[in-house]
């Protein structure tokens, strides 16, 4: 019997789309039940919008003053404790879930199955290797528990039900270890769409030559609705910052439209993006690599052309 725990991914009191895309990959395993696991200390609002996501059975809740950020230490041996009785955990393969599932793995002592972009039974699954050149098929041991990461870009995010799903408190008796403490959050405030669930992203890279110069990659991405990403080549030069970088050691993604703008297109920059919809190429160098795999390609000055696709939206 297949009984499936997701955990739930939220910030600043909202959940995050790659719960749902969890949620979808959970239910492609068939099981016989979809629980979804909401830690913070003030989960209602959050499990209240679990409780929403087609296909949930449940929604449990662990509200404690401890959760009230997302401290993998803190959460793993709370998560391992729910975890009892659960064939699978799901985690989206995120930041946040990059952090916390090898911690879960280890405490529960499996291995980790990573980057689960397909289902093909209760215990197979297809997961990209080497920067996603290939797709390689793993099976997990059926007679323990499966603690796997969720590529978020190979799965649409489930959809509303008819109903919501009942909501359980769960009460869990845990030592959680005192050596991390929470000292602060960083993080950007911008009111362009999150790169990582955005349906539009324009992204610049070396070619557009200055930070200063990246004003024209904010100017358009405002233009057309879109977040804002960047190639490893931009980041390092400190064109942006780092969160905003879109690659294999960056963020994958799988927006409707992606444009590259003066970037050529290395092979760790097009793992990230392989699951992109429409992928628009503006570079000046006509050979670039980014050219194999777009849809639509542009060779020119991306100073002349940008100013000339604003003109032409109007």
């Amino acid at each position: 019997m297949s009984k499936i725990l997701v955990i739930a991914e939220h910030l600043g009191g909202k959940l995050n789309s790659s719960t749902a895309r969890a949620v979808s990959a959970a239910a492609a395993v068939k099981a016989d039940a979809i629980d979804v696991l909401v830690l913070s200390d003030a989960p209602d609002a959050i499990a209240a919008e679990a409780a929403k996501i087609d296909g949930v059975s449940r929604v449990l809740t662990i509200a404690r003053s401890d959760n009230a950020h997302a401290l993998a230490t803190v959460l793993a041996p709370q998560i391992a404790k729910a975890a009892a009785g659960y064939s699978h955990v799901f985690v989206p393969s995120t930041t946040f879930g990059k952090d916390i599932a090898p911690r879960v793995a280890a405490l529960l002592g499996v291995a980790q199955v990573s980057d689960v972009m397909s289902v093909e039974a209760a215990h197979t699954f297809k997961r990209p290797i080497y920067a996603g050149n290939a797709i390689i098929t793993v099976e997990a041991d059926a007679s323990h528990t499966v603690v796997a990461t969720i590529r978020s870009a190979s799965w649409a995010a489930a959809g509303n039900a008819a109903s919501s799903a009942p909501i359980e408190a769960l009460a869990i008796d845990v030592t959680l270890p005192t050596h991390t403490r929470f000292v602060e959050l960083k993080q950007g405030s911008s009111d362009r769409p999150d790169l990582q669930s955005a349906s539009k992203v324009v992204s610049g890279g070396r070619g557009v030559g200055s930070k200063e110069n990246f004003e024209i990659i904010y100017k358009f991405a405002d233009r057309i609705g879109a977040a804002v990403g960047a190639s490893r080549a931009a980041v390092d030069a400190g064109y942006v910052p780092s969160e905003l970088q879109v690659g294999q050691t960056g963020k994958i993604i799988a927006p409707e439209l992606y444009m590259a703008i003066g970037i050529s297109g290395a092979i760790q920059h097009l793992t990230g993006i392989k699951d992109a919809g429409t992928i628009v190429a503006i570079n000046k160098d006509g050979e670039a690599p980014i050219f194999e795999i777009a849809d639509i390609g542009l060779v020119g000055d991306l100073f002349k052309l940008i100013p000339e696709l604003e003109q032409a939206i109007g």
